[in-house]
């Protein structure tokens, strides 16, 4: 005879009142009209949401010549902020020690000698803000090439 297990519990949303799903869609879809707006540059997505043991990398890019360490931050406007307002702004919440821990997963990407690596002239440290609206709708990329 089996003892039956309880049936588990879905975990509680944070406090903030949204769950970690709705976060980790809204990441998915920024990262995805990320993806296209570099594939529209001429850039190949070489890799999304690389793990090292220091952290994720969102993406990484090459168009040829340039090897693009990219971090992408996704807000959702609301109709009467729209992403106008600098705290509304993806990339108004960048800091120096998102800055700093993405050269730390850059610099264990490139060491790790399992990894196929093309040969780049120039490795570049990129972030993209994507603003969507409450339907998920593209309102804004902002693309800064070499942001540190």
């Amino acid at each position: 005879m089996r003892a039956e297990q309880p049936e588990p519990r879905s975990p509680k949303p944070p406090p903030s009142g949204r769950s970690d799903d709705a976060r980790r869609v809204l990441g998915r879809l920024g990262e995805d009209l990320a993806a296209g707006h570099l594939e529209r540059l001429g850039y190949s997505v070489l890799a999304r949401n690389v793990r090292t043991r220091h952290g994720e990398i969102d993406m990484i890019a090459f168009d040829g010549s340039v090897l693009a360490f990219t971090e992408v931050k996704t807000r959702r406007a609301n109709a009467a902020t729209m992403p106008r307002d600098s705290h509304e702004q993806p990339l108004a919440r960048l800091r120096g020690r998102q800055r700093a821990r993405l050269r730390r997963l850059a610099v264990a990407w490139l060491s790790d000698e399992t990894q196929v690596r093309p040969s780049a002239r120039t490795i570049r440290f990129d972030a993209i803000g994507v603003s969507v609206d409450p339907r998920g709708r593209l309102l804004r990329i902002e693309h800064l090439e070499g942001a540190w």
